[in-house]
């Protein structure tokens, strides 16, 4: 089967990223003209942009007036925007359980993960509104859907855009037309293949793949092949409001109490 995704123009939100910049090329394998959207990774982008003849493009996202001048100007240079994989986020370092988040770090988690993804929607249904077309995927996490001790920030982030924006959004797009689909991708404890070369803590591996049927990681080409799959409207053209876990099966998370 063809994704039928030749020529057509996809936004990357932080595509030049672990997982981003395989979602990039992976598009660009389609024969898409792909935007790899940064905010600090430039050299990055700009590589990856060259690499698949597509254009690298900055822009703050959880900037309302940066977001808009963004796509404003891919849809002034190329006309259209066909598909939006709003993969851009941020995970904080910092492992705390909730009573020591402090407000600074709660603030700018929600504002580089949920706001940010609500300035990246908003801009792409509102062209989608006109063109009364395209497919926006969301890139939310197991986090979210799990939860994550130590993440309750990033944890809440997600589950937001897995559940109650992903919902909405899908009947939003219902009063554009059945031309517009929204769906999202939960992926689970992913490596890349440089991070397997280096070497993984076996340990830690084990514990979780503990919590799933599939005992292996998932790396960032399972992401970007679920990406291209719903990002079709010839392979998905039935599918909108759904989420997929890239998570082998997972049921949750090992929960350490006291002894």
């Amino acid at each position: 089967m063809k994704s039928d995704l030749e020529n057509k123009v996809v936004l990357v939100t932080g595509g030049a990223g672990g997982i981003g910049c395989v979602i990039s090329k992976s598009f660009a394998e389609q024969g898409a003209k792909v935007i790899v959207h940064y905010n600090s990774s430039k050299s990055k982008a700009e590589e990856i942009a060259k690499e698949i003849g597509g254009v690298a493009i900055n822009a703050d996202l959880t900037n309302t007036k940066q977001a808009k001048d963004l796509f404003d100007g891919i849809i002034s240079k190329e006309g259209k925007i066909d598909v939006c994989v709003a993969n851009a986020g941020n995970y904080p370092k910092g492992v705390a359980p909730l009573w020591e988040i402090e407000s600074e770090r709660w603030d700018n988690t929600i504002s580089t993960n949920l706001s940010l993804t609500y300035n990246t929607s908003r801009y792409f249904l509102k062209h989608a509104s006109e063109t009364k077309k395209g497919s926006l995927v969301l890139i939310g996490s197991t986090a979210g859907i799990y939860g994550e001790a130590g993440h309750a920030d990033y944890a809440a982030a997600k589950g937001a855009i897995t559940s109650g924006l992903l919902r909405s959004l899908k009947n939003d797009a219902a009063q554009i037309g059945n031309g517009v689909r929204v769906n999202a991708i939960a992926p689970g404890w992913t490596v890349s293949q440089k991070k397997i070369d280096e070497g993984l803590d076996q340990k830690r591996v084990e514990r979780i793949v503990s919590t799933m049927s599939l005992k292996k990681l998932g790396r960032p080409e399972d992401v970007a092949n679920s990406a291209i799959m719903l990002a079709s409207d010839s392979l998905s053209g039935h599918i909108t409001g759904q989420v997929i876990e890239i998570a082998g099966g997972m049921e949750g998370r090992l929960v350490a109490g006291t002894k």
